[in-house]
């Protein structure tokens, strides 16, 4: 299904990615335990930041691009009982190669 959500100027749309994050001894931990995601799929990127004289800047990142982001940036919602992240570019700080 695809995701029906258009962002504005430079933001994102990630679908973070969960991993099951398990003890040396083997114990998985609680989705209350574990640490924030760091890395997804961007599902939806808007057309770029607008500047001052009116031009587009392209945006760094496409659907598809498997991204490292911040900790804490942008706004987490939920869309048919899945996690998406809203954030902004400026967030994202590396694309990662597969």
């Amino acid at each position: 299904m695809a995701l029906n959500i258009k962002p504005l100027g430079d933001r994102v749309v990630v679908e973070p990615i969960e991993r099951e994050e398990t003890t040396a001894s083997g114990l998985v931990l609680p989705e209350t335990a574990k640490e924030k995601p760091q890395e997804g799929t961007v599902v939806a990127a808007g057309p770029g930041r607008l500047t001052d004289d009116g031009t587009r800047l392209p945006m760094d990142v496409k659907v598809g691009d498997r991204v490292l982001y911040q900790k804490y940036a942008g706004n987490e919602f939920k869309l048919n009982d899945k996690k998406y992240l809203v954030l902004g570019e400026k967030d994202i700080l590396a694309i990662l190669q597969q």
